[in-house]
Parts: structure tokens; sequence; C-alpha cells
């Protein structure tokens, strides 16, 4: 491996010991590992200790059927019984002893020394024998008799190995699965992690299109990067928006301000030769105003863009303010040689701002009526269905082509046939952004002939009696 490759290598290790994701699987590893030897080690515990305590009923059981067999001044039984035992068995299987009180042995397969009555673990050279034989020995009192019979632990003790040997594996199994596991995971969940840090390093140097890629597990992770993507992609839109609108600006703004310039000038000229140049000054202001009311439009728009105007959000009733639309709006058609009919309402109770749903039902309405021909007919209607209500406006006029529907939400977006019109091309979007601040999708398309305009809002539940 050459230099670079081993400081590459020794960084990424450094960067993976560092990761949060690591640092959780070794510690969750070593809590696993840590719980898997204390509960192997009280396993191991309890059953030596029930292995004991099974031995140690064995002994008192066989002492119990020995000691039956005693009658006092009659010995023969016992002895019998005793040799009987102790000739199906070697000394490295068990011991049996009968001894005098001058410990001479009177049956059995070993002479036992004096020992006090009780359950003693022993070995071979403990009680006088060869070898390296561990034996659980209780000894106890038969009339004048000293009697003493004992198991041999081998079995026992062969159990336990197995039993240690076999969780010694499981250990090392265990161990090697929780470090190897751990690693795969942490290297697995910071791999992840770092395309995301590397998809947001790319967003700060301006590739707003970077995306994370989701790898449709639906875990955690792959929630984060959705919730992450969605963020970005409205982050991009904003900015595109931002970068259509000062290009807009830009170009739509240039003409009325050379407007401007030139009547400044021509008035500045005027005054020079004495001449009446209130017609041009008036001319200036009101070119003033266009331009002020195009900037304060464009500022409306970003405050109900920001969401500033949802702390005035009330329980409001979109077929009052189509009531109040119709009253206001029916004279002006009516003036522009047009009839504005309300076809049809419903009580349809939302959430928002009266005044922004006001605005943008106006806006609609003054829409089509600047941009339709004398004798447009005008129809506003309302329906709630399946949850929404919807708002509609749709006019006979000519339309909007399929291809510019998306476009004239823009800011200062104007159709070609609409230049010659008034308007700062800012009316639709404000009532897009104004239908987006209350959760509202808004739609366009034919109503042959003409265009209509829907927007679905959100209606409150209904209140449980």
């Amino acid at each position: 491996m050459s230099s670079e490759n081993r400081a590459h290598f020794s960084a990424s290790c450094s960067s993976l010991r560092r990761s949060t994701p690591f640092r959780l699987a070794v510690t969750f590893g070593v809590l696993f590992v840590v719980t898997f030897m204390l509960s192997g080690a009280i396993i191991y515990h309890m059953l030596r200790l029930g292995l004991g305590r099974d031995l140690d009923q064995s002994l008192t059981e066989m002492n119990s059927l020995v000691v039956s067999t005693y009658e006092p001044n009659d010995t023969e039984d016992l002895v019998n019984t005793l040799n009987n035992y102790a000739s199906f068995q070697s000394t490295a299987d068990g011991l049996y002893s009968l001894t005098d009180h001058a410990g001479k042995k009177l049956a059995g397969n070993f002479a036992a020394p004096r020992i006090p009555n009780g359950v003693y673990t022993v070995t071979s050279r403990d009680v006088g024998l060869k070898g390296h034989e561990r034996y659980r020995m209780q000894v106890s009192t038969i009339g004048p008799y000293s009697l003493v019979v004992a198991e041999n632990f081998n079995d026992v003790d062969e159990m336990l190995r197995i039993v240690l040997v076999s969780f010694e594996w499981a250990a090392a199994i265990v161990v090697t699965t929780a470090i190897g596991g751990g690693v795969f995971l942490a290297v697995r969940a910071q791999a992840r992690l770092d395309r995301v840090a590397l998809t947001m390093n790319d967003v700060s140097l301006g590739q707003l299109q970077a995306r994370i890629a989701i790898t449709g597990n639906g875990d955690d992770l792959d929630t984060v990067a959705i919730q992450i993507n969605a963020a970005l992609e409205r982050l991009q839109r904003l900015v595109e928006s931002m970068r259509q609108v000062s290009a807009d600006i830009a170009h739509d703004l240039k003409t009325p301000l050379n407007r401007l310039r030139l009547t400044l000038d021509a008035a500045v000229a005027g005054n020079d030769q004495q001449a009446d140049v209130s017609a041009l000054l008036d001319e200036a202001r009101n070119e003033s105003d266009r331009i002020n009311a195009t900037f304060e439009a464009l500022l409306r728009i970003s405050q109900i863009e920001a969401g500033a105007r949802k702390e005035r959000f009330q329980a409001t009733d979109i077929d009052a303010v189509l009531a109040v639309i119709s009253e206001v709006y029916a004279d002006v058609a009516e003036d522009a040689l047009m009839a504005l009919d309300i076809a049809e309402r419903c009580p349809a109770l939302i959430r928002g701002d009266r005044d922004l749903l006001t605005q943008m039902i106006a806006n609609l309405v003054e829409n089509a009526i600047n941009h339709c021909p004398a004798g447009t007919g005008i129809t506003v209607s309302l329906r709630c269905q399946g949850g929404r209500a919807i708002l509609s406006v749709a006019d006979t006029g000519p339309g909007i082509p399929a291809g510019e529907r998306d476009k004239v939400f823009r800011r200062l977006y104007r159709l070609d046939k609409s230049r010659t019109t008034p308007g700062s091309g800012l009316g639709l979007s404000l009532v897009k952004a104004i239908a987006e601040l209350h959760a509202a999708e808004i739609t366009m398309a034919d109503n042959h002939p003409g265009l209509i305009v829907s927007i679905g809002f959100p209606l409150m539940p209904a209140e449980k009696p």
C-alpha cells in the first residue's frame, strides 16, 4: 500500500471513529456484549448451584436408603447393602464406607478416616486414595458406626466444562458479530450521512439542483432525506423565482423609468424655454406612482409568501366574501358592458385572512374585466365538495393559451396581447401567493370559450355537538 493510500485509509478510519453512528454502534455493541457476559455468568452460576443441589439430594437419598437397613444389634443387612453398592462402583465413581468407633472398616470399598458429620467436597488425596478425583461426601452416624457415602464430581464437572466451553464459543461469536455488525452498520450509516453532507456542501456552492439519494428503505434517514430534498426543492424554486423577479424588474421597469426620464427631460427643456410644463410634470408624477405601485405590490407578495399574514387567520366564510365582491363589481362589469353572475353558492368556512381573500377574488374578477372584450360573461361560483371549498371564476373571453398558464403566475409576466392594457403583471402573482398562504390549490382550464380559474380551499372540520 502506498503512503498516499495509507494516509487516506488512516484518515477514513479516524473520521469513522469520530462519527456518531460508529460511537453509537460501539456503545450498543459493548452494552450487548456486557449483557451477554453477565447473563452467561448468572446462568453458569445457577447451573452449578442446581447441579450441586441435585448431587446433595442424591447423596441424602442414598444415605437414607442405607440407614433404613440398620437395626440395632443387627448390622448384617447394613453391611450387605453397603457392600452391594460398593461392588457396582469403583472408588473412581463413588465411595462407600462403614467403620466402627475404632476406625475399623466394616463394609464399603475404602476405609474412611475420621471425619466429622456433614457434607464436604473432597479429593482422593483428602481421604487417603490415589488419583485426582473430586467427590461430594456425606458423613453421618448410625448407632455406634460412621457411614460415609460419596459421589464423583466428574459428571458435574464435565457438564459445567461443556457449558463453559459453549459459552466461550458463544461469547466469541457474539463479540465478533457485535463488532463486525456494528462497524458495518456504522460505515453504512456514515456513508449515507456523508452523502447528505456532500449534497449540502454542493448546495452551499450554488448547485441548487443537488439532491440526496433515497435508498427506498423507508427508514428515518430516508425520511430526513426526503424532507431535506423537499426543502431544497422549495429553496431552488425560491432562488429561481428571485432571479426571475430580478430579471423581470430589470426588463419591465426599464421602460417606465426611461419614460419618466424622458418626461422629466422634456419638462426641464420646456422650463428653460419658459413653456407650460405642468402637463409633463403631471405625467411624470403619474408614472412615478405606477412605479411605486409596482414595487408596493412586489413587497406585498413577498410578505404574503413569507407567511407574515398567517397570524391574522381566523374562521372566515368565503360565501360572505363572495357576496361583497358581487355587490361591488356588478356595476363595474356593467359599465364595461359585461355581465357578472354568481351561479352557485354555499356556506364555506375556512381559516384565513378575510382581507386577503377579498383581494384575491377581486383580482380574478378585475383580471377578467380588464382583459376581456365587451359582451363577455363572467361567472363566479362556490361549491363544497369532499372537504374542500371550490371557488371558480369563469369568463367567455379570449382565454389563455395552455402553454402560457403556468407563466402568468410569475411576477411581472404579461401576455403579448395584454401589454397594451393597464396593469403591472402582478395581479395573478398576488392571487397565487394568497392561495398558497391558505394551503389552496389553484388551476386554470378552458371554459370553451374563455378561461376558468378554480381554487380549492380546505374546509374547517365541523364542530362536534
